[in-house]
């Protein structure tokens, strides 16, 4: 993931009929191609939970609002909605983990549909993860000074004390080799041990080859982003364990082709998280999804992509560049929002860490603390998102 976002960059644009995806599916056209209908909310692949209708008896009761020719009638999953002008509303009930709505209509000019699919989130609750991303230095700073443990290196150590004070749980976004040649192939595996002992709070997953060149993925094949996870993937499973490796959340600047989607699936892959922000006019750390889809994702906290399995997550706050005095306010708006409080995606920068790094932040640790207390302190409980859906139990 970038740790900051300077001057214009190139971008590419996402694979034409996204945007369909994103919107959900007219199934059926309106007799004359003068009629029309659509389901405005919920999105297409939203993740709903508590916080978006009303729990009743095996379900959550939600509100399908959208828009169709005036006179129709129209129907919700069989409920007749209401109308108010060319706004229809209706309540329904979710039972399973993902659901079909569909809204028809049959009206002067003929019949017609529209269908999106939902996921229900049925055991949600209040949760934060944290990841921190390009990691590389202290697997290099571990090997070369040979320590006694894991922990004699700072960096571990600030984050096992963070996790002995919070029990947060960390995964650690590896590179395969740092800038001056260091590789995962040279770190030994007499700490195999101490990794599997610290796996419950401490996972290492895939980032990317190497820090540069920025963007690496963006324009690559699949298949070369394959070979890269696997070669990562394969050093840390012969140094650390099984226990202690895990399918990445993210992706290295969170920019890949979509037709990579279903490779990473298949390896294991169950959530991508990004910024999803707009630069320059252009959306960007979004995993070239179209605009549809990241504006949401921009104001949601996460997205599924049917076609792939994955779903999508919003990052809330990068300690890196984000100021102690700010961390607070940029989170407690987050959690009056519905769409936004049941899930805090944290996250950090591992350079950050260090003062031989041209950017060292000398209060980084103080403040993944200050981030960390916040979110114990209102009721977040630490997760990795491999663990269930999102990190919620399944």
């Amino acid at each position: 993931m970038p740790d900051e976002m300077i001057g214009r960059r190139d971008f590419l644009e996402a694979s034409a009929g996204a945007a369909g995806l994103a919107l959900g599916v007219a199934s059926t056209a309106c007799a004359g191609g003068t009629g029309w209908l659509r389901i405005d909310e919920p999105f297409h692949g939203a993740v709903l939970n508590r916080r978006h209708g009303q729990s009743v008896d095996g379900g959550l009761k939600i509100r399908v609002r959208g828009e169709a020719p005036l006179d129709d009638q129209v129907t919700v999953n069989g409920v007749v909605a209401q109308r108010a002008g060319r706004t229809f509303t209706a309540e329904i009930v979710l039972r399973e983990k993902e659901t079909d709505i569909v809204a028809a209509t049959r009206g002067s000019l003929g019949q017609a549909e529209h269908r999106v699919r939902v996921v229900w989130d049925r055991l949600s609750k209040p949760r934060y993860r944290f990841s921190i991303d390009d990691n590389s230095y202290f697997l290099r700073d571990i090997a070369q000074k040979k320590y006694k443990s894991l922990f004699d290196c700072f960096y571990l150590k600030i984050l096992r004390d963070l996790h002995r004070k919070y029990k947060t749980r960390f995964v650690l976004n590896v590179f395969y080799a740092t800038e001056d040649g260091f590789e995962l192939s040279e770190f030994p595996d007499r700490y195999k041990g101490e990794w599997q002992d610290n796996a419950d709070w401490l996972k290492l997953a895939f980032h990317a080859r190497s820090e540069f060149p920025d963007r690496l993925y963006q324009h690559a094949s699949p298949a070369t982003l394959i070979a890269d996870y696997d070669k990562v993937t394969e050093q840390i499973l012969r140094f650390a364990g099984e226990r202690t490796c895990t399918p990445p959340t993210v992706i290295h600047w969170a920019m890949t082709q979509p037709s990579a989607f279903k490779p990473l699936y298949q390896r294991g892959v169950r959530v991508l998280s990004g910024y999803f922000i707009r630069v320059n006019g252009r959306y960007d750390i979004n995993y070239l999804l179209d605009d549809e889809r990241s504006e949401y994702l921009s104001r949601h906290d996460a997205l599924k992509d049917f076609d792939s399995g994955i779903v999508f997550s919003k990052v809330d706050i990068v300690c890196n560049s984000t100021p102690i005095d700010r961390i607070v306010p940029t989170l407690e708006p987050l959690a009056k929002d519905p769409n936004q409080a049941e899930i805090m995606d944290l996250f950090t920068h591992e350079q950050y860490f260090w003062k031989f790094y041209k950017n060292y932040v000398p209060d980084h640790a103080e403040r993944l603390d200050t981030a960390i207390r916040w979110v114990t302190e209102h009721g977040y409980e630490p997760v990795f998102f491999h663990e269930g859906f999102l990190g919620g139990a399944e």
